[in-house]
């Protein structure tokens, strides 16, 4: 069961489009493309045409390249076209967070054929976590029709650093009731197929690379702010995990030596002024500066601070403008370590937009090293809410187009 319950390993630093096969070289051209014929390939690639037609003739069996007619012809014979099937197979996609689930079903194209999301005590409920995803998941493969397009996979998003050595382990901080282990094994049982897991800032980092704000970036940050803080970073054109699994928990970046303790036992971490709780007890905090406040006649929750501010309240903007100036302090220190073309922020607290990009963006501005680090773009995600569960599908994609024939087997064993 271990072979079937795995990360993706990428190549820190590689480029892809050499390291990889000619075979998953050639299935990545005909997905790009949708139609292209066996010469067209030849040509792309230069390799030859016999060589072209060995390899497709191989991949036609998986269903996923389809023979769909002739071509224009140039001269000569009409070419026969090749057509990637989208809709041969579905993946599932689970976003387990701090404080919620969601999963999406998508087909080979990342479009969304079915979403379920429910608000969940997560890091304090294990085994209710668990039976959750089940129900999500028989939910969204309930609500399409499957005959055609059977499910080949399921990608999880983990709130915690994902040892690519173990995969079956989370980290006892990060989720501390979980006893070290995810325990999602069952979900290779329960639907027949290999479950593939990553960090959920990685995977909102892949989401952003093959759909949304990244498309075409080999070197970007994605920074997921919520419960937590964390960053997902591409490097080459793959995500970097670092040597343990770990990279990227800017959350954990110190900014005051003597703030209050976090859960990693350090203190003054960024995430201990910018989590969504402490958002809120920093507002109940500054609550008798502002007695005219929105905030001061209703609970105070995450919810009611984020739409306070969307409405310009004055005790609401101050929270998330600090909270921001924090974000821009530690993103300027990673911008002046790694130089990416873009950081994204996801997650709940960039949905403000521009009440969090004008004073991160100031904040760069102030602390960066040179120009031309603080021009590094900085935007919030493209895909909103959805964009984690949807790199939990992409990472069964992307392994698929790696090695299509492992990942098929794995299936059907």
């Amino acid at each position: 069961m271990t072979d079937r319950i795995r990360c993706a390993v990428g190549a820190p630093g590689a480029d892809p489009s050499r390291a990889r096969p000619l075979a998953t070289s050639i299935l990545r051209l005909i997905w790009d493309e949708e139609f292209i014929s066996r010469a067209d390939i030849a040509r792309r690639l230069d390799v030859s045409r016999s060589t072209v037609s060995d390899i497709v003739d191989a991949l036609l069996p998986t269903g996923l390249v389809a023979e769909a007619g002739v071509g224009a012809s140039s001269g000569g014979r009409r070419p026969i076209v090749l057509a990637f099937q989208y809709q041969a197979f579905s993946l599932l996609g689970v976003d387990i967070g701090a404080s919620h689930v969601s999963v999406v079903l998508t087909d080979l194209q990342g479009r969304v054929r079915a979403w379920q999301h429910q608000s969940f005590p997560v890091h304090a409920d294990p085994d209710g976590t668990r039976r959750l995803v089940t129900t999500l998941c028989d939910a969204c493969l309930g609500m399409v029709d499957l005959t055609a397009s059977p499910l080949l996979g399921i990608g999880v998003a983990l709130p915690s650093p994902v040892d690519p050595r173990y995969p079956d382990k989370v980290s006892p901080r990060a989720m501390v009731r979980w006893e070290g282990r995810h325990g999602l094994e069952p979900l290779i049982t329960r639907y027949g197929v290999p479950v593939l897991l990553d960090n959920d800032a990685n995977l909102g980092a892949l989401a952003e690379h093959w759909w949304g704000a990244a498309r075409g970036l080999s070197d970007f940050t994605f920074i997921k702010i919520a419960t937590g803080i964390g960053a997902g970073h591409f490097i080459g054109g793959r995500i970097y995990r670092g040597a343990g699994g770990v990279a990227g928990e800017i959350g954990h970046v110190t900014i005051d030596v003597h703030g209050n303790p976090c859960i990693c036992g350090n203190r003054g971490c960024l995430t201990t002024y910018v989590g969504s709780q402490e958002l809120v007890e920093h507002a109940r905090t500054l609550l008798p500066e502002y007695p005219e406040s929105s905030l001061a006649d209703a609970p105070l929750t995450y919810s009611a601070l984020e739409a306070a501010a969307g409405a310009d309240d004055p005790l609401a903007l101050r929270v998330v403008t600090e909270a921001a100036e924090h974000i821009g302090t530690v993103v300027a220190g990673m911008l002046n370590l790694l130089n990416p073309a873009a950081v994204i922020l996801g997650g709940s607290l960039p949905g403000l937009r521009e009440q969090v990009l004008v004073p991160i963006r100031e904040s760069v501005m102030r602390r960066t090293f040179t120009s031309a680090v603080a021009s590094s773009d900085i935007q919030t995600s493209a895909l909103g809410e959805r964009g984690i569960a949807i790199g939990a599908a992409t990472l069964v994609l992307d392994a698929l187009l790696q090695d299509p024939k492992s990942l098929i087997t794995l299936r059907a064993s």
